[in-house]
């Protein structure tokens, strides 16, 4: 009995370790019910408004369309002959799926040390640290979510380049973040969790 409880304890002890809040929000389409299931995401938010200057709904709508809120999300892996993994497509990683090149930018820049594209508050502080770069850099401002978002996906050169305009899925895209921000921006407003 005794090699049985302590089994149990031990394996009690591994699972709540284990236990992370990695997955997606039950709901993606309502920003009050994102933030009532995860509290923890205001904090983040609004310590990245006052460090950056962008706005809640800005970020949740990107950080939706890059990783649907999932913390430790990855690109695909890719496949030669259909069969042999090659690698993922990307090193995106977490919330902003953020690269990483770019995020090592980051953490000689802010971050400092122990930061982490799978923590909410470092992800959000990152895409806040970006979208002011894209500000300084491309003069977009910060709640253009749509040409933000353009400079996010291709990189701030790459909108200057205009790359995104062979990119007809990716226009489509940004048009769609842009519309989600709105969506978010008008559901933040009647949400008592978020004041």
């Amino acid at each position: 009995m005794s090699k049985l409880f302590r089994a149990c304890v031990l394996l009690l002890i591994l699972g709540s370790c284990g236990a992370r809040d990695g997955s997606a929000p039950r709901n993606l389409d309502n920003a009050c019910s994102i933030l009532i299931e995860r509290p923890h995401y205001v904090r983040a938010f609004k310590q990245a408004e006052r460090n950056w200057g962008v706005e809640t709904h800005v970020l949740m709508a990107m950080i939706y369309q890059e990783s649907k809120f999932i913390s430790d999300n990855r690109p695909p892996h890719t496949y030669a002959l259909g069969v042999i993994p090659t690698g993922r497509q990307s090193s995106a990683l977490g919330y902003s799926q953020a690269l990483n090149g770019t995020w090592a930018e980051y953490v000689d820049q802010e971050g400092g040390r122990g930061v982490s594209r799978t923590n909410i508050a470092d992800a959000t502080d990152f895409m806040g640290w970006y979208m002011a770069a894209t500000v300084r850099e491309n003069g977009i401002p910060l709640n253009d979510t749509y040409n933000q978002y353009l400079a996010y996906h291709d990189g701030r050169t790459g909108w200057r380049r205009g790359t995104y305009r062979s990119k007809p899925w990716l226009i489509r895209i940004a048009g769609e973040v842009r519309d989600r921000a709105v969506m978010y921006d008008a559901q933040l407003r009647t949400c008592r969790q978020f004041r």
